[in-house]
């Protein structure tokens, strides 16, 4: 053996072996058991080692290739499994310096050239050692290694981050951080620790944590690791910095430092030479030579804010706080924007102040959070040096604006915040530059300039200095300035902010303000107004800023002192004479030839003040009893066209006719101004005692449609614009939508003095602006601000509207003529002839539509031709070449105009509309669609056409259409129409479309017929004509002919099927109902039987040769045709059939035969369509009573059970589709028992018990078990009686044990199978409560609580926890009320399931984070139930009474571990209540007693608010009760 290891030892130490065959054999010796050397592991890795020390130091000449493989070899055996087992057992291996000394240079190397060589195997190695204890050590032991191999990784990341080695990298800073942050737990030297952070770590740490924050290493596809490890990271450098330069130890030079507090020479110890750690920091931070300077100003930015937090976190509590202020200027220093000259600030982009500003937001943030800024303590003790350091601040940020930077605006928000006197000195630029001059369009903008002038605001409400803060406002105003190019003083914002502000302020100071802006109108614009275009929008600025002051005050009432009231008055009055006139007197009396601006504004300020002057007047008088109003009218005034002396006082009517004439020349505030005056005017006339009489009338309606008249123009140009509702924002654009709304936001007072005329226009504005799409709808969540669509769609929508009756007529006429205009636009032939055929295309007028209802529907001869005549009309068009086709862009017009039918309410339409209407949508559906027009499209119309006649046939004027035409003409027309369309379309005959535009026919076909049988309109008549008619239409003609033509139509057979169909389920139960009268008539039933024979021929035609070609007409069809043969007991006999059919087709049994085996067969597919499953179910239903037709050799109720089983059992069906055919399913099940057989029944259940067997649950047969689950909870709903009834209870403690075993398995899988342990609990709860008497033995009760202590209540999602709890609710609550014997022996049972439900309850309650409440609804009915159990536990005292007090007791332990969200906590302390109810004294005594310290004073509070609030209320309840 020694020749082995000293031979291998030799010839790796050889200069004769080559190294290939050294690094072979190397290999061989480290894999190989055979190879026996002494330590043999530590030997092969310091020969590595010294192989790549001797390299490197230039004493060794080797390739790159082999110096590449040596790396790898060390890797190799640093990661190999065999090492860590070594390691793992005890054997202690040392890595030799000199590797590590390698690893450190070789990253030194690659961070500052970039160099890969062997990089991948050397940080690989580096990650072996740092992810090994057992050989980390080395770096742990040697302190100076570990912070210099921590900064060259750093360094390396930071230098080549677009490296192929930067994730590996990163993993390796990592690991490295994680050994440092031990090491620095461990020193024991502060002042090495801060040296070595500061002189090594700093900088590269705060590039590392820069380009990590700004996401550089974490591009899509590096996946959520990546994000993980860069939040890691992050963290961990944090660390570092905080446990390096903000230790406890070094607060004390800190505070000699920048408070000149000496210490003295025995507390300085170890830290005597560090003098200045601050100013350390900041020269590190500042130097310019670590980086590059595009990324230097970026490194430095960001770390300020963080070095802040660092340092609050560390050294902040009270009485530190001037220690932790000091450190901020310092900081703040080390921004540009603290030291540059002014050239260089402006040269700074917009980019650069966003990313200063928002640090410096972050250090104000922390100082207002941290409440750092005492403004006493400040001043007295430190001579206000925080408040110079803030004004120097905010000094800077007034003097450079930056109104497109949205932290712009909250730094002077927060500073605000500190102390409103930082700001005032300069709170005028502030108004100026922050709000006043700014040109703001970003939103997020906007919303930061919002909150700073909300807190400006609210600051000077507190301070009671609102003039102050007006003056400061109106000062700003009123500078010269380029009033063009302001934007709206009052937007949406800033308005709203303002009028919050004014209803928290005293009338006084609200006059105070008021005056002030009248003093300064009057003072500094009103002389210089003349001639002036500037100072013309300076006076609309004032105007609306009046108006919103004026608007939103709090009025005065009859509790308002009279000096307020005495001083409102004079003020009114003064803007009255010395403003609104002068104004007026200007507008209507101009120098000569003025601009049009000038014109405009002035015009815009003097409509806006008069017309709020006048509502403040109207609304003072109204509230004031006191307040005498200036425009104080007499009780009887002759009222002309435009008279407004009851509006303004001493202003004559021919004056306003001149300020109409000037307004008509804008669209501006001006003339929407003087609208809002005109419907004031009309508010003030309607007030008047004789506002009935004739003169008013008059002008009632004059002021009306000069309302209306005054917007026509530009309403019917229209706008996409949007308004955000300000009378300051309204403009040329907006003014549409102004006017749009102030129109019908005041229709009830206006459409009763509206003429016909206008009447129409308003309803065809409301038309044109309606959305027509859903996807102009979806726009609303991004525009939040009016639109003209949004006001349409709201009065649209609005329960007003139909009682608007004449506007809501005319929107219908509107309606009307607009679908008759599109139907026209596609007429071909001689109008004049069509005119004659269609006349409700043609006249617009409803009363024309009277006149010929009226005549075609005369008693007589002569009155039935003329009924005749509209059919015949349109029966005639409908077989040949029907005159009107649309192109798919008519077609998608229509179908805009029909979904807003859709949306109105058509019950309650007039004779003569509902006669329109209906021939309307008929000549709409009759319509022939080009070729352009798609299939779906072409259904989708014709399905909305169906719909609509079918919606209106069930209105209150449906027998108006029968005076024109009769049922079986109408009938005729739609079929005829349909036949021909159905021939053109290119789909299948299973198309889902096509198949739901069968049942919408269906649907309306039934509805004709069905009223024709209760009107009893000439039944044999009708109905022979209808069945004439399908006889020897060309489909049937066709498809009884027994010959194969290509040009056959199959979707018009399935037409001619449902119709056949339709028409035997009306006829069928009327003539069986008929029969059992005396002298019934036979040609009815002769009628049936024909149409029952044409429908049984048919069919079988119609019948797929595959299951999976049933559909739901066809199934539909063979129900009626069966129901009509089961009624009658008379079915058409083989050879009836065969004289119509050939002799190769099935007969009427052999066809129910036919469809019979394969509906079984298609079950399963069927479930998923609902008509079709429905269909199906209910023709086995029908099949299973008629045991004529059942087969000889297999029983039905077998072969249904089995098919029904399977469709349960099937894994392609859903749960939700189990869930939703489970009624039809029940309907099935209660037939079948109630004509099955006790055997039948004994082995339905052997098969459901058979599907419950747990061996289900270990072969995972998921569905077999369902299924089972769901068949009892199918016979549950079923009513058993007799010996079914005793076979299922004899077997209900098999499948209560059944259900124990299964819940149980299926409560360990993961995720939790959430269909079947729900329906284990419903089907557990009916068995409990149907059981009440027929469940003996009390263990199969008891079994009842295994399963509910099994079904997991936590870790459940939201809508998992509220479909879960109610159901174990009800399980438990069935015992409770059931099983009253079984309660008094299993309540630790009970108590121990409800205790279950409670903690899940305040566990799932608790208080969470902001936007995680959306389980919230859910958990509080959970909570209610709860509350409910609790009332049900207290109803039965007597066998609780003894647990009260300790459930009591188990709520207040476990409400205490977490804070219960106030609306969960409501009901649980109802039901607490309830339990204190049965608590006596010693009980009460007991709890207060043995309860821990913190949860006695709970209880204490507790029972405090139930003696306050429960037990007095219930007490009093029971004086008065009998």
């Amino acid at each position: 053996m020694a020749a082995v290891y000293s031979g291998i030892s030799h010839k790796l130490k050889s200069k004769a072996t080559s190294w290939e065959d050294k690094l072979k054999l190397a290999h061989f010796a480290w894999i190989s058991h055979q190879c026996i050397l002494p330590n043999k592991e530590q030997v092969l890795l310091d020969w590595a080692g010294q192989s790549l020390a001797a390299f490197y130091k230039r004493k060794l000449e080797l390739e790159e290739d082999t110096v590449e493989r040596l790396w790898v070899y060390v890797d190799h055996i640093l990661h190999s499994r065999k090492l860590q087992n070594l390691l793992k057992n005890g054997k202690t291996i040392n890595l030799q310096v000199s590797l590590i000394k390698i690893i450190n240079e070789r990253i030194a190397e690659f961070s500052l050239s970039g160099s890969q060589t062997n990089i991948c195997a050397v940080l690989s190695c580096c990650q072996g050692i740092l992810s090994t204890p057992a050989l980390a050590v080395i770096y742990t032991a040697r302190q100076e290694l570990m912070v210099a191999l921590l900064s060259q990784l750093c360094w390396s990341a930071c230098r080549q981050p677009a490296a192929a080695v930067v994730a590996q990298l990163l993993e390796v800073i990592h690991l490295a951080l994680g050994h440092y942050l031990l090491i620095q737990q461990q020193q024991v030297n502060p002042r090495r620790a801060f040296g070595e952070v500061t002189g090594h770590l700093l900088q590269p740490c705060l590039v590392l944590r820069h380009l990590l924050s700004g996401g550089t290493w974490t591009q899509a596809g590096q996946g959520q690791l990546r994000q993980a490890l860069s939040r890691d990271l992050r963290s961990r450098i944090e660390a570092v910095l905080r446990g390096g330069v903000f230790q406890l130890e070094l607060l004390s030079s800190y505070k000699e430092e920048l408070l000149d507090q000496k210490q003295g020479d025995s507390k300085m110890g170890a830290m005597k030479n560090l003098l200045a750690p601050m100013d350390t920091v900041v020269a590190r931070l500042v130097d310019a030579g670590y980086c590059e300077s595009s990324l230097h100003a970026m490194v430095v930015a960001n770390s300020v804010a963080l070095l802040y937090k660092l340092f609050l976190d560390s050294y902040f509590k009270e009485g530190n706080q001037l220690l932790c202020f000091q450190v901020l200027p310092r900081l703040f220093g080390c921004l540009r924007i603290s030291h540059l000259q002014e050239e260089q600030l402006q040269a700074l982009s917009t980019g650069d102040w966003t990313t200063e500003l928002l640090v410096v937001e972050q250090l104000l943030s922390s100082v207002v959070s941290n409440n750092i800024y005492n403004i006493a303590a400040d001043k007295i003790r430190h001579g206000e040096v925080q408040f110079h350091f803030y004004r120097r601040v905010a000094e800077l940020l007034i003097n450079h604006s930056q109104a497109s930077v949205p932290a712009w605006f909250r730094c002077l928000r927060a500073l605000m915040s500190l102390n409103h006197l930082i700001l005032e000195p300069d709170l005028d630029d502030l108004l100026a530059a922050a709000w006043i001059d700014a040109d703001i369009a970003e939103f997020r903008t906007r919303k930061a300039q919002e909150a700073l002038i909300h807190t400006l605001f609210q600051t000077y409400v507190k301070l009671r200095q609102v003039p102050r803060l007006f003056e400061e406002i109106l000062g700003v105003m009123c500078r010269p300035a380029a009033e063009a190019l302001r934007q709206p003083v009052l937007a949406a914002g800033p308005s709203s902010v303002l009028c919050e502000c004014l209803l928290e302020l005293p009338p006084s100071q609200v006059l105070d303000v008021w005056s002030l802006v009248l003093e300064k109108f009057q003072s500094l614009v009103l002389p210089y107004l003349r001639d002036d275009a500037d100072m013309a929008l300076k006076s609309l600025s004032l105007s609306f800023l009046l108006h919103c002051i004026m608007f939103n005050m709090r009025s005065l009432d009859g509790n308002t002192p009279l000096p307020v009231i005495r001083r409102m008055q004079g003020t009114m009055q003064r803007m009255l004479q010395e403003l609104v006139k002068p104004l007026l007197d200007l507008l209507l009396d101009p120098p000569g030839p003025e601009p049009e601006l000038w014109l405009q504004k002035v015009g815009d300020s003097a409509l806006l003040l008069s017309h709020t002057w006048a509502q403040v007047d109207t609304m003072l008088s109204l509230n004031c009893s006191q307040y005498q109003p200036a425009s104080g009218a007499p009780a009887r005034v002759a009222l002309e066209g435009s008279n407004f002396p009851l509006l303004l006082p001493g202003v004559e009517t021919h004056h306003w006719k001149k300020v109409e004439k000037i307004t008509a020349q804008f669209d501006s505030v001006g003339r929407y101004c003087l609208e809002q005056l005109y419907l004031q005017k009309m508010k003030r006339t309607l007030m008047q005692t004789g506002f009935q009489c004739e003169e008013a009338l008059c002008t009632l309606r004059g002021d009306a449609a000069y309302i209306l008249a005054s917007g026509r123009d530009s309403l019917t140009e229209g706008t996409t614009a949007s308004w955000d509702g300000q009378v300051g924002t309204v403009s040329a654009v907006t003014y549409p939508v102004a006017h749009w709304h102030l129109i019908v936001s005041n229709l009830t007072i206006l459409t009763p003095y509206l003429c016909p005329d206008d009447e129409r226009y308003l309803a065809s504005v409301l038309l044109n602006t309606l959305p027509m799409r859903k996807d102009q709808e979806g726009s609303a969540d991004e525009q939040p601000d009016i639109t003209l669509e949004k006001i349409s769609e709201a009065l649209f929508h609005s329960p007003l509207f139909p009682e608007m009756q004449s506007l809501y007529s005319a929107f219908l006429l509107c309606l009307t003529e607009r679908c008759a205009s599109v139907l026209r636009s596609g007429a071909r032939g001689d109008p004049r002839l069509l005119g004659q055929q269609l006349p409700w295309l043609f006249e617009k007028d409803p009363t024309d539509v009277a006149r010929w209802e009226t005549k075609h529907a005369r008693v007589g001869p002569e009155g039935t031709e003329s009924r005749g005549e509209i059919a015949q009309n349109l029966l005639s068009l409908a077989k040949s070449d029907f005159p009107i086709g649309l192109e798919a862009e008519q077609l998608e017009s229509t179908l805009g105009l029909l979904e807003v039918v859709s949306a109105l309410q058509l019950d309650g339409l007039s004779t003569a509309c509902h006669t329109r209407f209906f021939l309307l949508l008929l000549s709409t559906a009759m319509a022939k669609l080009r070729g352009s027009c798609c299939s779906s499209q072409t259904l989708k119309f014709l399905m909305t056409c169906y719909r609509l006649l079918g919606f209106l046939q069930r209105g209150k004027s449906a027998r108006s259409v029968l005076k024109v035409m009769y049922v079986s003409d109408l009938f005729e027309i739609v079929l005829t129409s349909l036949f021909k369309a159905s021939s053109r379309f290119l789909i299948d005959e299973d198309d889902p479309s096509w198949l739901e535009l069968l049942q919408v026919v269906g649907a309306f076909l039934e509805q004709l017929l069905q009223m024709l049988v209760q009107l009893k309109l000439s039944l044999v008549l009708n109905f022979g004509k209808i069945i004439a008619f399908l006889s020897g239409c060309r489909v049937h003609t066709e498809a009884t002919s027994g010959k194969q033509r290509k040009n056959q139509n199959p979707l018009g057979r399935q037409l001619l099927l449902v119709s056949l169909a339709t028409l035997c389920h009306v006829l069928g139960p009327f003539v069986q109902e008929r029969r059992r009268q005396p002298e019934a008539p036979e040609a009815l039933q002769g009628l049936l039987q024909q149409a029952a024979v044409q429908l049984g021929a048919l069919l079988q035609l119609c019948a797929p040769r595959e299951a999976r070609g049933l559909h739901s007409a066809f199934l539909s069809s063979v129900c009626t045709l069966l129901e009509v043969d089961v009624g009658q007991h008379s079915r058409p006999s083989e050879t009836e059939i065969s004289q119509v059919m050939d002799k190769t087709l099935l007969s009427g049994p052999a066809l129910y035969h036919s469809v019979y085996s394969q509906v079984l067969s298609a079950l399963p597919a069927l479930a998923g369509q609902s008509q079709a499953f429905q269909a199906a179910v209910q023709f086995l239903t029908l099949f299973s009573s008629a045991p004529e037709l059942h087969p000889r050799k297999e029983s039905v109720f077998t072969s249904v059970f089995h098919s029904v089983r399977n469709v349960l059992a099937d894994p392609a069906v859903p749960v939700q589709v189990i869930q939703d055919i489970e009624p039809h399913l029940g309907a099935l099940f209660t037939h079948m028992l109630a004509v099955g057989t006790t055997e039948d029944f004994r082995g339905m259940l052997q098969c459901v018990l058979q599907g419950l067997d747990v061996r289900n649950a270990w072969q995972a047969d998921q569905p077999t078990i369902l299924s089972s689950v769901t068949l009892v909870k199918l016979l549950l709903n079923c009513p058993l009686d007799g010996e079914k009834a005793s076979l299922f209870w004899r077997a209900c403690p098999q499948i209560v044990t059944a259900l124990t075993l299964q819940n149980r398995e299926a409560c360990q899988e993961q995720p939790l199978p959430l269909a079947l342990v729900e329906s284990i609990l419903d089907v557990l709860a009916a068995l409990l409560r149907q059981g009440e008497e027929a469940i003996s033995n009390p263990h199969h009760v008891s079994l009842a609580f295994s399963i509910l202590l099994t079904v997991p209540l936590d870790h459940l999602k939201p809508e998992e926890y509220g479909s879960i709890f109610p159901r174990v609710h009800n399980a438990l609550f069935s015992i409770l009320q059931c099983h009253p014997k079984v309660m008094r022996k299993a309540i630790p049972s009970f108590l121990s399931c409800f205790n279950r439900l409670l903690f899940s309850v305040i566990h799932e309650g608790r208080q969470k984070d902001k936007g995680s409440a959306d389980n919230l609804p859910a958990v509080l009915e959970c909570a209610r139930l709860v509350e409910r159990m609790y009332s049900h536990i207290a109803a039965q005292a007597e066998d609780f009474t003894v647990f009260a007090p300790f459930m009591v007791a188990q709520y207040l332990t476990e409400v205490q571990k977490v804070t219960l969200s106030p609306a969960v906590k409501g009901p649980l302390r109802e039901g607490i209540y309830l339990l204190l109810d049965l608590c006596i004294e010693p009980d009460v005594q007991f709890l207060r007693a043995s309860l821990p310290p913190g949860l006695r004073d709970v209880f204490t509070e507790l029972h405090s608010d139930y003696t306050k609030h429960h037990k007095g209320k219930h007490e009093g309840e029971r004086r008065y009760a009998v």
